[in-house]
């Protein structure tokens, strides 16, 4: 059943929201996500964030970078996928924004009630959290309508199937 389907009937698919990035961490939220969703159910939403100053040149450039920016973005998707289908049979949905990336998230989080948590992983270096995490954090416990689940860098793929 489609989610506008499931809308019509006052049903809501429970979603799951992942930002894709090539970090190491985010393969830990995308394991932690595909784990939870197995065992309660629900969607995973993969979001990749095009942030827009990367297109601030004449638009030839612009239109040639805003290809290679999607090319990233489906690239993470394939990854990403392929990850969470070594999970199980979960459902997946895709998404793609243009912005700063917390602005991004707050944005679709805003508009699509079926999110129901967002899923972040910690970075393992001494810097901190890494930049995204430190970006939600900064915004304050209270900014966003969902509970934000931020999963240890260091853990393993077993540990978090374990935890999950």
């Amino acid at each position: 059943m489609s989610s506008e389907e499931a809308e019509r009937r006052g049903e809501h698919t429970r979603k799951w929201l992942v930002v894709l990035d090539d970090t190491e961490e985010c393969g830990k939220a995308v394991t932690f996500a595909a784990y939870r969703v197995r065992r309660t159910g629900g969607t995973i939403a993969l979001l990749v964030v095009i942030e827009p100053d990367q297109f601030q040149h004449w638009i030839g450039v612009e239109k040639v970078m805003r290809a290679e920016a999607m090319q990233i973005a489906e690239t993470l998707f394939e990854q990403y996928e392929s990850k969470i289908r070594d999970c199980g049979d979960i459902a997946v949905e895709r998404v793609v924004r243009e912005g700063a990336r917390a602005d991004a998230i707050e944005a679709l989080i805003d508009e699509d009630r079926d999110i129901v948590i967002l899923v972040l992983a910690a970075g393992t270096s001494a810097e901190g959290p890494g930049p995204l995490v430190s970006s939600i954090a900064s915004r304050g416990a209270n900014a966003l309508p969902i509970p934000v689940a931020i999963v240890p860098g260091t853990l393993s793929d077993e540990e978090i199937e374990a935890l999950s």
